[in-house]
């Protein structure tokens, strides 16, 4: 998948995704630098480009998720490698700092951003770090970012993929699969809430219904067991009931494809696989749940292909 602009954005090429309780960033690393370049770059660049790269953990609480690192990737016409970094969002006001640190207002660039957090922290970034956010729709930012990355693929894997056998314990097993006329879709995004969406094409789409769970209503049960067991209890009933909605939502939009997506996805097999059986079961096995490999980071790829698309504007 290439895009291809006459006029390139200034590098460095963030995305960010601001959500409520981590803030998820996407940074393309361009390896097809000539040594003219090399040469003209200036050093601050070069300081980030090393730190984010050189780096898998970033002070106590940001981690560089390696595995997810999409490679030889061609975007508005130069080759790189995308990376997948995330922190706290209680960590934003040293991030914005770091900014300040490393004078990243002199690269001249634009920093797009998307989720509440982009309208929470945008007088931070200008007051503190010198920084105009250009802030997007955070749904618009999922879809795009989603089927982006569908398309160009987990380096020559598919990115999408589902549970054979969701409802057997001991023969469920992880099956990858393509996502080929995608449209219609139900996507369900699980972060700190839940959004679910009937997606109809990549520019149009509604919000079906939103919720949160999330309560134990005995005490007495509660202090009886161990925080092990009230946590997963929690996250069956959590699951359970976002699969159910999930499925009605389906069944009320006539849509037969849905496809799970959020950080709260983010190495949580139980989940995943609960949801699988969730709507195996409420649909008597007409509905399969699909999963994606970046559960929690479109929204900070769909950001990213905004800066490239301003460039592509007369």
């Amino acid at each position: 998948m290439k895009l291809i602009s006459e006029k390139k954005p200034a590098f460095p090429w963030f995305g960010m995704d601001i959500g409520g309780t981590l803030v998820k960033l996407v940074y393309f690393e361009p390896v097809d630098i000539t040594a003219e370049e090399e040469q003209e770059e200036v050093e601050n660049l070069k300081s980030i480009r090393r730190y984010l790269t050189s780096n898998v953990a970033y002070g106590k609480t940001g981690v560089r998720d390696v595995h997810l690192e999409l490679r030889n990737l061609t975007m508005c016409g130069r080759t790189g490698n995308l990376h997948f970094i995330r922190f706290p969002t209680q960590a934003m006001p040293r991030f914005i700092q770091m900014g300040h640190d490393k004078n990243f207002s002199s690269l001249h660039t634009t920093l797009c951003a998307t989720g509440g957090g982009a309208y929470k922290f945008e007088n931070d970034f200008r007051t503190m770090a010198d920084l105009e956010l250009l802030k997007l729709d955070e749904l618009d930012c999922l879809i795009r970012g989603l089927l982006f990355v569908d398309r160009v693929g987990f380096n020559g894997h598919p990115e999408c993929y589902y549970f054979q056998n969701p409802s057997d314990t001991q023969s469920c097993v992880k099956k990858p699969c393509t996502l080929d006329n995608p449209f219609p879709m139900l996507l369900v995004n699980i972060g700190s809430g839940v959004s679910i969406l009937a997606v109809y094409s990549e520019n149009n789409y509604k919000r079906v219904t939103g919720t949160s769970f999330g309560h134990m209503m005995s005490k007495d049960k509660r202090d009886s067991i161990s925080k092990e067991d009230l946590a997963r209890a929690t996250l069956v009933t959590i699951t359970n009931n976002i699969g159910s909605i999930a499925r009605m939502c389906a069944v009320n939009e006539k849509i037969e494809r849905v496809v799970f997506v959020g950080n709260f996805l983010r190495i949580n097999t139980v989940s995943t696989k609960l949801l699988a059986y969730a709507m195996d079961f409420w649909s008597k096995g007409q509905l399969r749940a699909l999963f994606l490999e970046h559960e929690g980071y479109f929204g900070a790829v769909g950001a990213l292909m905004e800066l490239l698309k301003t460039t592509e504007d007369p």
